[in-house]
């Protein structure tokens, strides 16, 4: 996890602009760079580092003495980088970082190539100032983050996370749009003398649904073709095996956030397993959160317990969630209402990993729901078509919720997030199984999943089998949910007139709630004329839902003895 930030073609004197790269200094506590470009006075480039590989030579902006005129400044892992290397013989690699792949592949076939040929996720900054070129570019699912700013007269400013660009000075009369850079594409700009820009190509590289081009290198071989149950379970367990091995790529401490739901349980568990084959000098230590009688809080116990990690629980109640409300939308940049729910927790036990332990490297459990169907509205779904359509949806839309949440509130506290599930080997093998098998089967969410590790031990059964549970939800008993307490506290922070108000106040996306208003309105004192950064609330489909929240729906059927 690091933070990148750069200008092209700047208005402003660099040294008044550079403040604003320090709104991002939490993602890389490490150290801080801030470098000129040769020959090009108004651009620069800032960077943030969390050192997870290469401890020596992996400052940036990455440039090698065989290629003087690129400069790279990139947010993410490149896990194929070794066999890449190998592969084409690049054989004059400088240092052991991962990133300077990116390079030797740009400079051999050009950056559609470079990009596909990625596995892992990244957002990177590529300057060629030999051909007077700049590149951007962005992992398939907007694992890392990236925001643009580009202005009608070409100065543009890119960072990785929003806040970075909110207060920069341009020449502009009205204020440019900052916007997030969309996932699985790259774009290209002239690079003109003045140091301005000129966008001439935007193109994708990669789609979910697409097997990608670093298949035919990796590490698991062509897999066994049809659609035979056994087969494809195999599958589903050679890749999901390989997705979390290829992710033990650090130098630093390795933990697990586990919330007990099946998708942390079965990465915790595979993590531990593959750690000790992998002879790892330090136990994994695993992490929930919730309250003391919560879902998630025994369910984790009960997996740490039975995989062997080192665990630790952090106390969670609504008063210190509700405190940590303001700071939370902060981070996230966002005034969605289940990612901000969701997202208290995984921000509170973040803070816990940074303050209390030396693990840096976290995995998790994201996209498992949107890949394998297992929100519980999916139960609804009219047609295996429909359901299958509705997959591919959340996933392209991942970056604007799930992901955007893990990032966030892991980068806050300077962790690294890991995220097996969205492998992008694993992901587009899953969604092209047939979509009546990936659908849920005997009343059971993520039937296949399950299926595949039924009968391994991997994990306890009463777990492999648990229904779903909302994580905002599971971190509170049933008696009274997290999204409960939140909205009795906004009923006294929002009063019936605001409400009345609410579509003339906020016309693009009014809120509806008093919770959401409250929400909104944290969100525009930080980001005043932003809320086009989210174009739409997540809300289930296929059921008359007002609510978020899988514990107002009727079909959710809580665990016994919560």
């Amino acid at each position: 996890m690091c933070g990148i930030w750069a200008l092209f073609g700047s208005d402003e004197c660099l040294s008044v602009q550079c403040t604003n790269a320090m709104k991002i200094a939490h993602r890389g506590p490490d150290a801080f760079r801030f470098e000129n470009v040769n020959g090009f006075t108004n651009c620069c480039f800032g960077f943030h580092r969390l050192a997870i590989v290469d401890q020596l030579y992996g400052m940036q902006p990455i440039r090698i003495k065989k290629f003087p005129y690129l400069w790279l400044v990139y947010n993410g892992e490149i896990y194929n980088y070794q066999t890449l290397k190998k592969q084409f013989e690049f054989t004059d690699y400088q240092t052991e970082v991962d990133g300077e792949i990116l390079l030797h592949l740009y400079e051999r076939f050009g950056i559609q190539k470079m990009a596909a040929l990625l596995d892992g996720v990244f957002a990177f900054i590529l300057l060629d100032t030999a051909n007077r070129k700049v590149f951007l570019g962005r992992d398939t699912y907007g694992v890392r983050p990236m925001f643009k700013l580009l202005t009608d007269n070409g100065f543009l400013a890119v960072s990785s996370e929003a806040k970075g660009l909110t207060d920069i000075t341009h020449s502009m009369s009205s204020p440019p749009k900052i916007t997030p850079f969309l996932p699985g594409h790259f774009e290209v700009f002239d690079l003109k003398p003045t140091g301005k820009v000129e966008s001439i190509q935007m193109a994708r590289f990669h789609y979910c649904t697409q097997e990608p081009s670093h298949a035919v290198y990796d590490t698991v071989e062509m897999l066994p073709s049809g659609f035979v149950p056994e087969t494809v379970k195999s599958n589903i367990r050679s890749l999901f095996e390989n997705a979390v091995r290829k992710r033990l790529m650090a130098h630093r401490r390795i933990g697990c956030l586990l919330s007990g739901g099946l998708d942390s349980s079965l990465v915790a568990a595979m993590l531990v397993k593959l750690a000790k084959e992998e002879k790892l000098k330090y136990p994994i230590q695993t992490f929930a959160i919730g309250a003391e009688d919560s879902p998630d809080i025994l369910a984790a116990r009960k997996v740490a317990s039975y995989i062997g990690s080192e665990h630790h629980e952090v106390n969670f109640t609504p008063e210190e969630g509700l405190k940590a409300v303001e700071e939370v939308i902060f981070h996230l940049e966002t005034y969605d209402i289940t990612t901000i729910r969701a997202s208290v927790g995984m921000y509170l036990v973040s803070k816990y990993i940074c303050e209390k332990t030396d693990s840096v490297v976290i995995f998790s459990g994201e996209g498992s729901d949107e890949l394998t169907q297992g929100y519980i509205y999916f139960h609804k779904a009219p047609t295996p078509k429909a359901a299958a359509e509705e997959s591919v949806r959340l996933m392209k839309e991942l970056y604007l919720f799930d992901v955007l949440r893990a990032d966030r509130t892991t980068a806050a506290h300077g962790l690294e997030l890991r995220v097996p599930f969205l492998d992008h080997r694993f992901t587009a093998y899953y969604l092209s199984l047939p979509e009546e098998m990936r659908q849920p089967k005997d009343g059971v969410e993520k039937h296949l999943l399950r299926d595949s590790f039924k009968g391994l031990n991997l994990i306890p059964d009463e777990i492999l089998w648990r229904p779903k549970e909302a994580f905002s939800d599971g971190m509170t008993s049933v008696k009274k949910s997290w999204y409960k307490s939140l909205q009795d506290q906004m009923e006294s922070e929002v009063n019936d007139y605001d409400m009345e108000k609410a579509p003339k106040t906020f016309p693009f996306l009014p809120p509806r709630t008093k919770e959401a208003y409250f929400y909104r309105q944290v969100f525009e004192k930080h980001y005043p004329g932003q809320a086009e950064w989210l174009s739409h609330y997540w809300m289930p489909r296929w059921i008359n839902a007002t609510d978020p929240s899988a514990r107002t729906l009727s079909i959710y059927k809580p665990d016994k003895d919560q």
